[in-house]
This record gives C-alpha cells, structure tokens and sequence, in this order.
C-alpha cells in the first residue's frame, strides 16, 4: 500500500485531492483526457510514496499548478534505466536547447511523471539488487498516488533501456492501468547483442554481488559505447555532475536480468498498444530480436521505429527531437475506430 510522506507538501496535497474529487465526478471523460499544447510556466513538485517500508521519491512537470476542477491532463510517466536515476529525464545543459524531455512533454500538454527506484537518487536504500520485478513493484506503488493527484486510471508509460523492461514488467502485471507504452532501447531475448555479450562476462559478480561501481567513465560509456559522436559530451558531462551527487554505488538487479534471465517481458502478455523506438546503432539489442518481440504482440495498435543517427540513449541523442516526435505522435493516436 502506498502511504505519504510526512514531509509531503501539505498545499500540493489539497490541490491534489481537489483535482482527483473532480475528475471521479467527471467519470469516462477524466479517462479520455488527451493532449493539448500548453504555454506558461512548467509547474514542478516532489511526491513521496512507499513499497512497503521503503521510501520512494516522485516527481511531476506540467505547465502550471493543478486547479481544482479543471479536467484531467493525460499522464506520462518516465521510467529510468539501469546506470543513471531519472534526472535523465530532466537535465539542464546550458547552451545546448531543451534537454528535458520532461519539460518538453508538459509544454505537449501532458502531466509528466517520474520515479526514483529503489536503491537509486533520493530512494531508500537497501540490501536488495533492484532487478527488474522489484522495479515493477515500485511502479505500483507510484501509481497509486498518481491516482490520487489526477483521478485517472490509466497512464501511457515511457521506459528507456531497462526502464522499457521495468515498464514491460509491470504492464503484464498491471494492464488496467496501462494506456500506451513506449520501449526505447529495449531488448528481449538479447540474441545477437554485443553489449548484452560483454557484459555478460561479469555475470558471476553480479549473481554474488547487489550493487557495483559506478564512476564518471563508465557514465560517458553511456553515449560513447555504440556510436561516439550521436551524443553531446556536453550533455553527458551534466549527466554525470547530477549522477554523482547519489554515489559510485549502482545496483546490478537489472544487469543480472538482461544478462541471465532474458526474456523478462513476454510479449504476448503485453496487451497495451506499444511503440518500439530504435536507435540506428543500438548495441542492447539488434533489429531481428525486437522484430520477434513485435511480432508477437497481441495489439494491432503498435509501431517499431528505427531513429537515425542515433545510437543507445535516445533521451539524450543530439537527434533526441526524433524521440520527441515519434513517442508525441503515438501518445497522441486517435483511438481507432472498430471495423
């Protein structure tokens, strides 16, 4: 069960219930929110939740406060990946355009989310390995404050990396509260994967160990391991300022997953309409392994797309507006009409 924190800001907490007590008046119509530009001031706030006893850290971007009885925004939220916490979606980096993805999304229209996991930034700390079914167990348990604050049941969710697994996850376990999926730099079996092969050669370390080094290379190693020149150092070296502030300590639950224990999302238990986003010169995973797990998706509703020039992290790509564009679009379908 998810509980607040006590320093939980007591005006977003009243503003919150306001808002959720007017979309469940609203019904059906609060579910159908869709997206609509937005100018203004982009609004931030922290959230508490917790998985049991452990504390998790929220956060939240959209234009302007929430006003009671205003209807719903729709909701997308950002899940982070195995190296880095969710300031991945939500950097700054001086001189080189809007990096936020976050930003750019609230200004979309959209009521942006995002999670610390366990074991990751402001998040509590444990013994566990945070693998990918401990990262569905967080989702479910932000859920239910995002619940709270907006009055909708479902969500559209944007995973990158092992966040696409952790989204993946909690989407078969969850499909009441799934609106649409994005997997960005997602892998399935991993077949065929030079950086799966690699890194599987320390799969014994990380079966006996929960946490592992991280430090400003293995950072940089983010952008630079597939196609150096696809990211802006720039960027990166603001990664890794923010990064290092939580520590050169990272858990290896996922690296552990994507090296022994693939696949951990089954495609055929997906039933959520799902996008497949590509980087050209990704090394997580090739074009004939996401193939096979599109192809065995039960919704009609879905899309695999091949960004160019891009390589892993497509959240941070210098043609991250390619990422923008494609998850905007499908975030932002029609629903189809039955024949």
């Amino acid at each position: 069960m998810t509980h607040s924190d006590q320093s939980f800001p007591r005006r977003t907490v009243i503003k919150g219930l306001g808002i959720a007590a007017a979309s469940g008046a609203l019904g059906g119509s609060a579910q159908a929110a869709t997206a609509q530009p937005a100018e203004g001031e982009i609004w931030s706030s922290e959230y508490w939740t917790k998985k049991g006893d452990i504390p998790l850290w929220m956060y939240r971007k959209r234009v302007g406060a929430p006003k009671p009885g205003e209807p719903a925004r729709p909701v997308v939220f950002f899940v982070h990946g195995s190296s880095v916490t969710s300031r991945v979606f939500d950097l700054n980096v001086p001189g080189k355009g809007e990096y936020s993805v976050m930003n750019e999304f609230a200004r979309y229209g959209f009521d942006c989310w995002t999670m610390d996991h366990e074991n990751y930034g402001k998040s509590g700390r444990t013994k566990g390995n945070a693998d990918i079914a401990s990262g569905a167990e967080d989702l479910k348990a932000a859920v239910e404050v995002i619940a709270r604050e907006t009055g909708l049941k479902k969500y559209h969710f944007v995973g990158e990396s092992s966040g696409a697994l952790r989204a993946g996850a909690y989407a078969m376990v969850a499909p009441d509260r799934i609106d649409r999926l994005v997997f960005a730099a997602f892998t399935y079996k991993g077949e065929g994967s030079p950086t799966l092969t690699k890194r599987a050669e320390q799969v014994d370390y990380y079966r006996t160990h929960n946490m592992r080094k991280r430090d400003r290379d293995m950072i940089r190693s983010i952008a630079t391991r597939d196609k150096p020149g696809t990211s802006d150092p720039a960027a990166i070296e603001v990664l890794a300022d923010v990064e290092m502030q939580f520590g050169d300590q990272i858990p290896t639950g996922t690296y552990l997953d994507m090296t022994a224990n693939l696949p951990v999302v089954h495609p055929e238990k997906v039933l959520a309409p799902v996008l497949l986003v590509r980087g050209e010169y990704d090394g997580i995973a090739t074009v004939a392994d996401l193939e096979a797990f599109y192809n065995l998706l039960p919704n009609g509703d879905r899309q695999f797309i091949i960004l160019p020039g891009t390589a892993h992290s497509v959240a941070l790509a210098i043609n991250r507006q390619l990422f923008w564009h494609v998850t905007r679009a499908f975030l932002t379908m029609p629903t189809p009409i039955a024949t």
